[in-house]
């Protein structure tokens, strides 16, 4: 703790190193689970059909596997949504059957093990579709943050935009990784999570940018050091008041809004926690660590009344 003006603030840049650590645990485990475990890819980008399965009663699912593979659907990925007697099913793409014909193969197969079995929907993405929206989706991330590195150098300066940078890209790995090492599902809802995210993130960073702009311009005799302290702690209070509301309405929106749109509230969760944290700890402290001083951000000297000299803004 120290004091600025009188007031009593947080030592955040003391405990960069400590956050470094914290951040290189995150980020080793996250990238060792992507490389071993990998991501469970949704049909929206393997292909593939999606079967939605009602039973009257609770199901066991080892049952409904049997009753597939028997069928010849070795490779359907069975598992409940939502409740105990709700059933998601997903199946491969298989040469010379169509979407309609799958399904209603599928359900005379499950009538086989449960007479009354209600099919509630049925969703078909061709393998095709589904490797150009990985590749797609993939370069809307890459593209999303080269234009934020652009922006942050047009902006601010140089030693600004690799901090902003990098905080996107460590809040979107930890993100992928904590999803990899749960295996929960990644489809286009949670890629659609992560472009929101980005944004996210950089709206704090760049809150907290300005605030230390501004600040290296006013406060006069202060080390770099001291003035990224005293703008995070300038605006911690607007950063967790943000981050508290959205998160209160993301919960919500996991526990209420239903099994459809799980992925993408738990994506947005965790990366408004990793976003808030990046945008304190991560991109101030590459900043500082990059050496931007107080010249860096000082309005450039203005010609004087009768063109003979300059005179500071």
């Amino acid at each position: 703790m120290q004091l600025f003006k009188g007031k009593l603030a947080i030592n955040f840049m003391g405990m960069r190193h400590i956050a470094l650590i914290l951040s290189s645990i995150l980020v080793i485990a996250s990238i060792t689970s992507l490389a071993t475990r990998g991501l469970n890819f949704g049909i929206d980008f393997t292909g593939g059909t999606l079967v939605e399965v009602g039973y009257p009663e609770a199901v066991e699912l080892a049952g409904v596997r049997s009753v597939l593979s028997a069928a010849g659907y070795e490779q359907a990925q069975v598992q409940h949504f939502g409740a105990s007697s709700d059933v998601l099913i997903r199946i491969s793409p298989i040469a010379g059957k169509e979407s309609a014909q799958l399904s209603e193969d599928v359900k005379k197969t499950l009538r086989t093990h449960v007479a009354d079995v209600d099919i509630r929907r049925v969703e078909f993405v061709g393998p095709q579709v589904g490797e150009e929206l990985t590749e797609q989706g993939g370069l809307a991330m890459i593209y999303a943050l080269i234009g934020i590195l652009i922006y942050i150098v047009v902006r601010f300066q140089w030693r600004f935009a690799p901090g902003a940078v990098i905080a996107l890209v460590h809040d979107v790995i930890i993100t992928m990784g904590f999803f990899s090492l749960l295996q929960l599902d990644f489809d286009l809802t949670v890629l659609a999570a992560l472009l929101a995210v980005i944004g996210y993130s950089l709206n704090d960073t760049i809150v907290v940018f300005d605030r230390i702009r501004e600040n290296f311009r006013k406060v006069r005799k202060s080390t770099a050091f001291d003035i990224m302290n005293l703008s995070i702690n300038q605006t911690i209070s607007r950063t967790l008041m943000t981050s508290v509301t959205t998160l209160l309405v993301l919960v919500s929106l996991f526990i209420f809004g239903g099994e459809v749109i799980h992925a993408f509230a738990m994506a947005l969760i965790v990366g408004v926690v990793i976003g808030t944290y990046s945008s304190i700890f991560v991109a101030s402290t590459t900043a500082l660590a990059l050496g931007v001083s107080k010249s860096d951000l000082m309005p450039p000297p203005r010609p004087d009344e009768n063109g003979a000299g300059t005179t500071a803004p």
